[in-house]
């Protein structure tokens, strides 16, 4: 081969002899460039293709938090599976990172979850177990009447002298010396009434020492002072009516009764004593229970006649006293 001038030396090309930009890339042999090749930090961000930085291409454990950008890492950037729990820092983890509907039980640390996770009014009567509610979880007085249900207040359950009179329903107000009774047809079906069981309730009496006579053969008074007022207290009282009194009887029979204002509680003819003496002396003694189903005064008075011929009946004398006497006694 010929040249011009002066042959060239038969030596091998070192870097100066080569100027600068003189190698393109077209002059560079696919696959010819290795890492001995490339100069120490020479490879700058500038130089690399987008998504060239393959997972092969990154040392184990050099990436922390100074490598990434903020918001920079989404899932298409993770292998699956491949972000564990030692790969997040401390906290990093916030409610925005959380997929809404992702956390379930087994994400909850036994007891992690106390009164300030949880919002108002979220425990339904679904979210508690049953028989889990005892006296320690109510606020004092919280149970009124409206959470009780029906026939629940057993005996067991109300302490020893805790009713008392305001707690009953009962039909009437009390007084002083009435006891507690059933009626059914009053409200609540109690009743404060006077003392039964046959409690004497009033006493009243009276006595006549004059001797009054009759010739009649109807019932009278014959102006007798054994007469007496009485206004029982309830209308299911008794009266006992009891009269002591002496008779002289001049011939054939005689009968004395009482009388509850114009009703004769005796035998129309014979009444409550019948005398069958002639010209003798004798005591007339009556004793009767009267009921009179009321509350209104009563008149109870002694009334005599001769039953049968021409006689004079006389009750009471000058040298005793004839008695009547009328006692409520309570049902």
């Amino acid at each position: 081969m010929s040249y011009i001038g002066k042959q060239p030396r038969k030596a091998a090309l070192t870097s100066s002899d080569i100027e600068d930009g003189i190698i393109t890339a077209a002059k560079i042999e696919d696959g010819a460039v290795v890492a001995a090749e490339i100069a120490s930090n020479a490879v700058t961000t500038a130089k690399i293709n987008a998504d060239a930085v393959t997972a092969a291409k990154i040392a184990d454990d050099v990436i922390n938090s100074e490598h990434i950008a903020a918001d920079s890492i989404d899932a298409e950037h993770y292998a699956a599976g491949s972000v564990d729990t030692t790969a997040l820092g401390a906290d990093a983890v916030t409610g925005a990172k959380i997929a809404d509907d992702a956390i379930n039980s087994e994400h909850y640390t036994d007891g992690s979850i106390d009164t300030a996770h949880i919002a108002a009014d979220q425990i339904t009567n679904a979210k508690i177990a049953d028989d889990q509610i005892d006296s320690e979880h109510y606020v004092d007085g919280s149970i009124d009447t409206a959470h009780i249900a029906n026939v629940n207040v057993t005996q067991a359950k109300i302490a020893d002298q805790a009713i008392n009179e305001a707690k009953m329903q009962i039909s009437n107000a009390p007084q002083n010396g009435y006891m507690l009774t059933a009626q059914s047809g009053n409200t609540g079906g109690l009743t404060w009434a006077a003392a039964g069981g046959g409690k004497i309730l009033q006493v009243v009496s009276t006595a006549d020492g004059s001797s009054r006579s009759t010739t009649s053969t109807s019932f009278v008074t014959a102006s007798s002072d054994l007469t007496l007022n009485i206004t029982p207290s309830a209308t299911n009282s008794k009266i006992l009516i009891m009269l002591s009194t002496s008779f002289y009887l001049t011939a054939n029979d005689g009968a004395t009764t009482i009388y509850r204002d114009s009703t004769n509680l005796g035998h129309a003819q014979y009444g409550l004593f019948y005398m069958h003496v002639q010209g003798a002396y004798g005591m007339a003694t009556i004793n009767h229970m009267d009921s009179p189903n009321s509350t209104s005064q009563i008149t109870y008075a002694m009334y005599i006649r001769n039953v049968s011929g021409s006689s004079t009946l006389t009750m009471g004398n000058e040298t005793g006293k004839g008695s009547l006497i009328a006692l409520e006694i309570g049902a």
